[in-house]
Formats: structure tokens, C-alpha cells, sequence
């Protein structure tokens, strides 16, 4: 299992640019070769949209980090053409279970309905997830897609000027310098690049500290998120359990603020913690191990001039609840098609304004979220410690008290309820596919219904009559005709009680508009909306 983190996925190669006289300008580059910059770069690069990586790394990140896929960001690596690699690696999971001390309080399911392709969550090491992405990274080259992976590029400096980006950038053979028309940042919480252009990062730094071990061991506990408040093993404090592929589990402990984390690192202190937790007969080999401190901060803005941030460098939430880099991955989804309609000239620049305004809410939502939870997990006064118990007592045998309990409120898809590129709504559909929303998924009688929305707008026409196609102030819009009677659980989302209706969807599968039957001068206008051009 070591091979992955030792193994260069994108080993440092000279590049044409370094011998260059003077710096090449290039219309995309992105710092940082994560999750969510590489996401970037397929997702901008299936465009044909040129695009340059650039990390002083060169290879997968070591440990598993994050673990927790969710269902939306699964059907946006779908889009990317990485989401059936990680569904058939990772651990798939619905049903998770919370306990109070050594009592079992309740169990959730996070997806109780059918007709969905894919499931809540999955598990998988970070690792796997960058592997499979630099995978469809060369696949992409092979077919010629623009895409230029550079290992152990590091970038040194950065100017901003009003049409483009300059970049010094150190490399095992000395540095050089290049020009991009836009930068986008997805270089970590630690960002280089807002350090090197003076950028805020502001938000709470909670006191507490939480262990977290990477266990190899044979266990029986069941696929299913554990989340323990005050147990036995580690009183006083949470513990979290999860299962990940080749036989790795995932343990979250509490330690409290004022400690020694060299200290708690070592293995001499990290045994007797997981022999406590598993038992004293229980054979295991730690894989890693790592100390955090639950931050939630987020930059005041996302888009500086030409220079955009995305992921952990735009914002950061504690571990629980799995927004991470599910959320980053929503932000490369939002921004990605808005890039390229500017850079094809179909789109004003101002376009990308809304990513900063759709991101920070999202942002925002994850924060509060996160918030509430790590404040529910590690109380602070007496008062609050006793009113977080109570609600665990009245749980285990009274329903209307467990939205009160709080182990980490789950990642699920950011709306766009207010976005200046939606068209105002006076429909009677159903509300779970109203403008703002992602598109829910569904069976239809080609497969999937998410399946058939690619990387571009697309009318969406159930039971009634629209044009093939329609072209509009420069962007072209195909239609998927679906009729009603297919399928009970599309016709539900859909339709609901009315038996026609028309959607407009974005390239990142949100709805941008709906009506009840095809009127060419409504989605004319509401293309433009969607696109920013009004």
C-alpha cells in the first residue's frame, strides 16, 4: 500500500516554457494538483480549454485525509468521468447509527428513497480519488486534450495586473517564468497563493483537538458511520468509526485542547487509546496518524482580478459532516463552464462574479453547519454539555429529538435559491427540482437522467414539443426530450401532478429555469440570464 505514496504519478519533466526567451502566456494555469485542481483541470480541459498544473509535489497526498464521498459530488466526478472507479473501490454506505455512552440512541438513512444511481456516501482514501483523477488526466492527454501536468513546479511569486497573472516558479533545474490569463487557486488551507498576494482568511479556531488513526486490522463491524458522544473508552469526549477499502478503518478520538500533539502522535500513546476503543485482542497496524484542530474560515472573496480560489484555499470546515472536499469539488463544478463561456467570448467577465456569490453562500452554508455541529460535539460550558445530553437521553426513544442531535450534519448539495442566474419561478412543480437546485437524479428509459446532461446547457422537454436544439447570444442549447409514463420516480421529481413541463439546466446540472410548456421568447431570456447577460 505504500507504492501509491512513493510511486511520482507526474514525475518533473523539462518543459518547453523554461527555455522559452520570453514568458509564455497560457489562457488557464492552476496551482495546486488535489482533488479539486486536478477536478479543474479535467473539467476545463474536456472543453478544450488549454489548461497548465503546476504543484511542488509530484505525487498522491500520504494518508487517507478525506475519506467521505456524497452522493452529489459522486455524480459531478460522474461528469469528469471518474465516478465508476471510485463507486467500485470504495465502501458505499446509507445507514448511520449514534451512540450516547454504550447506549445505541438511533440510526439514520441518508438515502430512504430508490431511483438514484448513485448512493449517500462512499468511502475512499483521498489518495485513490487523486490517482483515478491523474489517470483520466492521461487518458485526456492520449486523445490530445490540452491538459499539462508539472511535478515539483513550485511557485515562488506572483503578480496581478488587470488582463493576466504573472508566475515565477522554481523547479529542480532552476526557475522560470509564465503568463496566465486566469489563475485558479486550489493550493490548500495553507494557500501559497493567498499568502503571496496579502489575502485574507478569517473565522474561529475552535479549542479542541481530535486524533485520527488510519487502522489496518480485520473487523466485523458493519458498513455504517458510528459516531460515539462520552463512551466508555474515551470518556468525556466523541469518537468516530468508519470503514474504508483494503481492510482500513477510519477512528476519530476527542482529545481536549491543552495537549502535546508530537506527543499524542507517538505510537506509545496511540495504542492504548485503539486497544481501549477495540480491545485489548484485537491485532491492528496503524497506516497513519494526524492531529487537527477544527478551523472554519472562509476568504471575504473568491475571485480576486484574474486570480480565483477554489477548495481549502478559499474555505475551511472542520472534519465532521465530510465538507471538504466535497464542497471544492462543488466549487470546480460552478466554475469551470462559467471560465470557459468568458474565455470563448461568449460570456461578459462579470459572469464570474456569481461564482464568487453562488461559492460564498455554499461557503457559508458549510461554516454554519460545521459550526453547530463541532459545538454540539465539544461543549463549552456546563449548560451546554447538560442540554446536549438531554437531547441524546430524549433521542434514543423520542423522534422529534433527533434533528436536535448533532454528529456532524452531512454534506449534502449546495442550492442556489437567490442566484442572479436564475429566472423567477411561478410554477406548481414540485419543489425538490425548482430553480437553483442540481438537478435530481432519476431512471429514464436510457439510463440515468444525469447521465445525459453533459458539460453544457440543456433543455430538458417532458411531454411536450421543443426545437432539437436553440442558439442564443452565442450559446447552444440541446434538448433531451423525456416522456412522461417512463418512470414513476422522474415523473414524481419532475412533473409531479402537471403532465408537461420544460427545464432549463446549467452546465454544472442546476436548474436554471422551469416552465410548463415550451415558450421559445421565455427560454430565449432565460438564457441570457443563466449565461449573466442581463
Amino acid at each position: 500500500m505504500t507504492k501509491i505514496f512513493e510511486t511520482p504519478l507526474y514525475a518533473y519533466t523539462r518543459s518547453p516554457d523554461q527555455d522559452a526567451h520570453t514568458p509564455v502566456r497560457h489562457p488557464v494555469v492552476i496551482i495546486g494538483a488535489g482533488p479539486v485542481g486536478l477536478a479543474a483541470a479535467i473539467d476545463l480541459g474536456q472543453q478544450d480549454i488549454p489548461v497548465v498544473v503546476l504543484d511542488d509535489n509530484d505525487k498522491v497526498s500520504f494518508g487517507s485525509r478525506a475519506i467521505c464521498f456524497a452522493k452529489r459530488p459522486l455524480e459531478i466526478l460522474d461528469r469528469l468521468g471518474c465516478g465508476d472507479p471510485m463507486v467500485e473501490k470504495g465502501v458505499t454506505w446509507n445507514v448511520g447509527k449514534v451512540f450516547f455512552g454504550e447506549r445505541e440512541t438511533y440510526t439514520f438513512n441518508l438515502l430512504p428513497e430508490e431511483g438514484h444511481k448513485r448512493p449517500a456516501f462512499i468511502n475512499l482514501q483521498q489518495y485513490y480519488l487523486e490517482e483515478y483523477l491523474v489517470a483520466r488526466v492521461r487518458e485526456f492527454q492520449a486523445e490530445g486534450k490540452p491538459i499539462d501536468l508539472r511535478g515539483r513546479n513550485k511557485v515562488s511569486a506572483i503578480g496581478q495586473h488587470d488582463d493576466h497573472v504573472t508566475l515565477e516558479i522554481d523547479t529542480p533545474e532552476g526557475a522560470y517564468n509564465i503568463e496566465a490569463d486566469w489563475l485558479i487557486a486550489c493550493d490548500g488551507a495553507g494557500s501559497p497563493t493567498r499568502r503571496m498576494l496579502g489575502l485574507d482568511f478569517v473565522g474561529r479556531v475552535f479549542e479542541d483537538n481530535f486524533l485520527i488513526a488510519d487502522v489496518v486490522m480485520e473487523a466485523d463491524f458493519p458498513t455504517e458511520r458510528w459516531f460515539w458522544f462520552d463512551p466508555p473508552f474515551n470518556r468525556g469526549q466523541s469518537a468516530l468509526l468508519h470503514k474504508q477499502p483494503d481492510g482500513v478503518w477510519r477512528i476519530d478520538l476527542q482529545l481536549g485542547w491543552d495537549i502535546d500533539k508530537e506527543r499524542e502522535k507517538q505510537p506509545e500513546n496511540v495504542i492504548p487509546r485503539l486497544k481501549a476503543m477495540l480491545g485489548e485482542d484485537v491485532e491492528f497496524e496503524i497506516e497513519w496518524v494526524s492531529i487537527y484542530t477544527f478551523q472554519c474560515r472562509r476568504m471575504d472573496k473568491f475571485r480576486h482580478g484574474r486570480t480565483i480560489f477554489a477548495g481549502d484555499a478559499a474555505h475551511q470546515v472542520s472534519p465532521f459532516g465530510a465538507r471538504g472536499a466535497n464542497s471544492g469539488l462543488q466549487d470546480v463544478d460552478n466554475l469551470c463552464w462559467k471560465l470557459k463561456l468568458v474565455i470563448d467570448g461568449a460570456a461578459p467577465e462579470s459572469l464570474l462574479d456569481t461564482y464568487d456569490d453562488e461559492r460564498v453562500h455554499g461557503a457559508d452554508e458549510n461554516i454554519l453547519n460545521s459550526s453547530r455541529s463541532t459545538d454540539f460535539i465539544t461543549p463549552k460550558s456546563e449548560v451546554s454539555r447538560t442540554f446536549r445530553d438531554a437531547v441524546l437521553d430524549l433521542a434514543e426513544h423520542h423522534e422529534f429529538a433527533r434533528p436536535l442531535v448533532n454528529s456532524g450534519r452531512l454534506s449534502v448539495p449546495c442550492t442556489y435559491h437567490h442566484s442572479a442566474l436564475n429566472t423567477a419561478d411561478d410554477t406548481t412543480l414540485p419543489d425538490r427540482t425548482r430553480p437553483g437546485v442540481p438537478a435530481c437524479d432519476a431512471p429514464i428509459a436510457k439510463g440515468w437522467l444525469l447521465d445525459h446532461l453533459d458539460s453544457r446547457f440543456r433543455l430538458l422537454a417532458i411531454g411536450c414539443d421543443a426545437p432539437e436544439a436553440i442558439e442564443e447570444s452565442g450559446v447552444r442549447v440541446e434538448t433531451l426530450s423525456i416522456a412522461p409514463g417512463e418512470n414513476r420516480d422522474f415523473d414524481d421529481r419532475y412533473l409531479g401532478e402537471k403532465s408537461a413541463a420544460i427545464y432549463l439546466i446549467r452546465p454544472d446540472q442546476h436548474i436554471a429555469a422551469r416552465w410548463t410548456d415550451y415558450d421559445e421568447t421565455a427560454v430565449r431570456a432565460a438564457i441570457r440570464r443563466a449565461t449573466g447577460q442581463v
